[in-house]
């Protein structure tokens, strides 16, 4: 039986649930979309700037990220495109309020023969270790037994000379130096932003990176000559810029990898991603880190990659056979989607650049590993508009940050980032979206009427508070029961008041009060009745 302390408990999972009974089930809530909040305009960055790590360091927020121009338009010589992968610079920009952004200009890295800008590391050589700076992630250690000089980290992928993960440290997180020289994570594809941070429930670190879901030491090559297996290493498999002529790979599906370590060098428990309900999807980024009002739940945002037209059914012989005008094949509704020139120049390099798609979903999990994964999409790529549908599209920041409220007196909410605007013109954008805080999912019913009955657990505390949202009509209320079920003694359904409102804090009061030190300690369940209301969350508080 779970003792819940004090801590807050949301409904990204269903580990406090027993039983929804009447019209009440989980509702999935999908942030809206705000402003724009920085266009990668500057002449080192550009359409292909993305893997953002965003988070609040006192009183600024921090941002860092790589710049790329990326124009498969040009270049339809794969080759050529892939070429940027090996001197991408790691960038940073700076905000007080998560909105408005600024580019400081640091004077660290040289470009085009200035250092007037904002760049604090480039790809290639460091001290011996071959670094990809553009995949990185940034996270300030809260490991308390961090040194001073090692307080920021960042996991980057290194080509040389082990393929791998590596970590560095900084003391301001500007300049930067190798933790260890030495590659700490080498089973994995790594080519996307790979990532690690201190888990304080755990008490040690936790690394998320890319993998395929078939072992690339068994990939499957499909040549011109027929199909062979090949014992090569995944960046000899893949070719990491430098495609082999005339083949296919078939690693699998796009997927996650976990480890835990003590120190960031020494990684054990290695484990891929399980997921209780999903089917078998490709996974691009994870961006998993503990939610910070909730840190006993790991929440990721990772980006959903679908390739609906590139994939099975009776168009893939002519497909084989149409060679670069192959997009005629398309389908009606990827025909319809916007910027179709744009889609068929670039589909010249790669198909996949011109008919892929990519959103956000929503995942979470309390032991790291076992993950309830919400099928339908977190960040969709909404109304069709110029840079919107396309394979690039919400790829999320690592990672949300809360932020305050346009509307005066409102409580602050969660700030999310998301891509837009990829592969076209010489930037792409950056937009803001926004939840209320602990809105990810709701217990929700109708004015008809729904329940929810939780398992039984021990809590401490004195008052019962909600996140939850009514209409004027609508009501909350709540029922404490013993761990058999029976109503408990002025905690009954009758002894509560309707509770009605809008409010991410607000205790429960039954006819004696909000006083429920008395049943500290006691195993007990909770009885919501919800009408036309959504209930985020509870916490018991002192």
């Amino acid at each position: 039986m779970p003792d819940i302390g004090s801590r807050r408990e949301l409904f990204v999972d269903d580990f406090m649930i027993e039983r929804l009974a009447g019209k009440a089930e989980l509702r999935l809530h999908q942030p809206t979309p705000r402003e724009v909040v920085f266009v990668f305009d500057a002449p080192w960055e550009g359409s292909g700037s993305g893997y953002h790590n965003i988070f609040k360091d006192g009183n600024i927020y921090r941002m860092y990220y790589k710049g790329v121009q990326v124009d498969p338009v040009k270049e339809t010589d794969p080759k050529k495109h892939l070429s940027y992968l090996k001197a991408v610079p790691l960038c940073y920009a700076e905000s007080d309020d998560g909105i408005h952004w600024r580019r400081p200009s640091l004077g660290l890295n040289e470009y085009n023969g200035s250092k007037a800008n904002n760049i604090v590391l480039l790809g290639g050589p460091m001290d011996g270790v071959d670094v990809d700076a553009g995949a990185a992630a940034v996270f300030k250690d809260e490991n308390p037994a961090a040194p001073a000089d090692a307080r920021y980290k960042a996991v980057l992928h290194s080509r040389s000379p082990t393929r791998g993960l590596v970590v560095l440290k900084s003391a301001d997180g500007l300049r930067w130096s190798l933790l260890t020289r030495q590659a700490v994570i080498t089973a994995g594809a790594f080519d996307s932003q790979n990532l690690a941070f201190w888990d304080a429930n755990l008490g040690g670190y936790r690394a998320y990176w890319r993998y395929f879901s078939r072992d690339p030491r068994e990939a499957t090559l499909t040549l011109t000559s027929g199909a062979l297996t090949t014992r090569a290493t995944p960046g000899a498999v893949l070719g990491y810029g430098q495609p082999i002529e005339g083949a296919s790979v078939h690693l699998g599906v796009r997927s996650i990898r976990t480890a835990t370590s003590k120190d960031l060098i020494h990684w054990e428990a290695m484990a891929n991603l399980r997921y209780s309900d999903s089917p078998e999807e490709h996974l691009y980024t994870n961006q998993v880190k503990p939610y910070h009002r909730a840190p006993h739940l790991l929440i990721g945002i990772p980006t959903r990659y679908v390739e609906r037209e590139l994939k099975g059914g009776s168009l893939d012989d002519a497909r084989a056979k149409a060679g670069p005008e192959k997009t005629h094949l398309w389908s009606a509704s990827l025909r319809a989607l916007p910027e179709l020139k744009e889609r068929e120049q670039r589909s010249g390099a790669s198909e996949r650049y011109g008919a892929a798609l990519t959103e956000g979903v929503l995942m979470a999990s309390r032991d790291g590993v076992n993950f309830k994964r919400w099928n339908e999409a977190f960040f969709p790529p909404g109304i069709e508009r110029n840079g919107t549908w396309n394979y690039g599209q919400n790829f999320m920041a690592w990672y949300m940050v809360e932020t305050k409220s346009a509307d005066a007196g409102a409580p602050n909410e969660l700030s999310f980032y998301g891509i837009e605007s990829m592969w076209t013109g010489n930037s792409n954008e950056l937009r803001r979206h926004t939840l209320r805080l602990d809105g990810f999912v709701s217990v929700q019913a109708p004015r008809t009427g729904g329940e929810l009955l939780t398992k039984p657990f021990r809590f401490q505390g004195s008052r019962l508070t909600l996140n939850f949202a009514t209409s004027a009509v609508g009501s909350v209320q709540v029922e404490i029961q013993s761990e058999d079920g029976r109503p408990l003694p002025g905690f009954t359904l009758a002894d509560c008041e309707e509770t009605f409102g809008d409010t991410v804090e607000r205790p429960i009061t039954w006819k004696k009060g909000t006083d429920v030190s008395s049943l500290a300690g006691r195993a007990v369940r909770l009885r919501f009745v919800l009408k036309d209301a959504n209930l985020y969350a509870f916490q018991f508080q002192e």
